[in-house]
């Protein structure tokens, strides 16, 4: 696959567009300080598995939660003969608490097992808790799992797709506790941009101020402060604001994925005027040996001959391009003369930023 294929999407991106009608939105770009979800964790247990539970010489604690839970219910089995809780696992329950949750709001689960269990499809969850970090209890989930891999299998094959150990419920977390958000006597809100830049910023505090005059201020490229009026509370003016379409800018940047060969481009690359020289050398050797026989009745022996073919591209000439952009389509023109594949292209990229020719920042995942 050559780097045009790869790059079809950048250029489509890159190339000159009619003037956009909307940009986005401020609420698009910003989130609210200290509005946010909370993190849930908890422990439960999954019942009502056919035999995929886990085995109680490999997860001992699983016989003692359920004990536990027995003893809680008013049933003493201690001290009797010992489980067989196949049809049990336990589970570990994580759930996010969205900002403004209210007492008996339903919220999604999703369920881990913890041990040895090999599927949790068809298994209940048992009524848990679900903590926070401070170790108060805000929600409690309970339900039917739903796993979205599945196992089939005879006596010489097997197909899996999926993972059978990790289900999801749906509404089936209920909220016990609300986490405190003091808005309405706020006398100022702080909107934090998702990707911080002066220019942005600047440009979301003058789109307040046109319609709020004096509302707005930049206190950092990540920050704008929004004020309260005298017959304006902060909820009601952001309310009226956020809606505001914004030229959201950016620095120039390109995302290299080494492991899946993929480069991406964002449309403010440029490349100073450069030579750029690709090998493009391509040895290929193969072995095909041959045995030779020895005549009929004769003392000879049969040997094996070595054929070795050796084979050389040198990427039909296509190994030297002057290359500059200014603008992304003219960039991915100018690299497309090279003909190089997309890994052969990362390389090219940061010995071009090594050269001080490329004025955008490169980041490697």
């Amino acid at each position: 696959m050559r780097f045009s294929r790869l790059m079809l999407l950048a250029a489509a991106f890159a190339a000159p567009l009619a003037p956009a009608e909307a940009g986005p939105r401020i609420k698009d770009i910003v989130s609210v300080e200290n509005v946010r979800p909370n993190q849930l964790v908890g422990y439960g247990l999954v019942v009502g598995l056919a035999g995929t539970g886990d085995r109680i010489l490999n997860t001992p604690f699983t016989e003692e939660s359920v004990q536990a839970m027995l003893e809680r219910m008013g049933v003493n089995i201690r001290g009797g003969p010992q489980m067989r809780i196949q049809n049990v696992a336990a589970v570990s329950i994580t759930a996010t608490l969205p900002p403004f949750a209210r007492q008996g709001s339903a919220i999604d689960v999703q369920v881990s097992a913890l041990g040895d269990a090999t599927s949790l499809q068809g298994g209940t969850l048992i009524a848990s808790s679900l903590k926070g970090l401070d170790g108060e209890v805000y929600a409690v989930a309970q339900g039917p799992v739903a796993v979205s891999g599945f196992r089939a299998q005879g006596q010489a094959a097997r197909v899996n797709r999926g993972v059978l150990t990790s289900a999801r419920i749906a509404n089936g977390g209920i909220v016990e506790r609300e986490v405190p958000y003091e808005l309405r006597s706020a006398s100022s809100l702080k909107l934090a941009l998702h990707n911080p830049d002066f220019t942005t910023a600047q440009r979301i505090a003058a789109a307040i101020d046109r319609r709020f005059p004096g509302a707005a201020q930049v206190l950092d490229p990540s920050t704008v402060e929004l004020r309260a009026g005298q017959n304006t509370g902060v909820i009601d003016l952001y309310s009226q604001v956020e809606n505001a379409e914004i030229d959201v800018d950016q620095r120039a940047r390109i995302v290299i994925n080494e492991a899946a060969g993929t480069v991406v481009m964002s449309a403010d690359v440029r490349i100073s005027p450069v030579a750029v020289a690709q090998g493009g050398l391509t040895v290929s050797v193969s072995e095909a040996p041959v045995a030779s026989q020895p005549e009929p009745f004769g003392n000879g022996q049969t040997v094996v001959l070595p054929r070795t073919s050796v084979a050389v591209d040198d990427g039909e000439g296509r190994s030297l391009a002057f290359v500059q952009g200014t603008s992304l389509s003219q960039l991915v023109a100018g690299l497309n003369a090279l003909g190089v594949s997309p890994r052969d292209l990362i390389t090219i990229l940061q010995a071009v930023k090594s050269a001080g020719a490329l004025q955008a920042d490169i980041e490697v995942q």
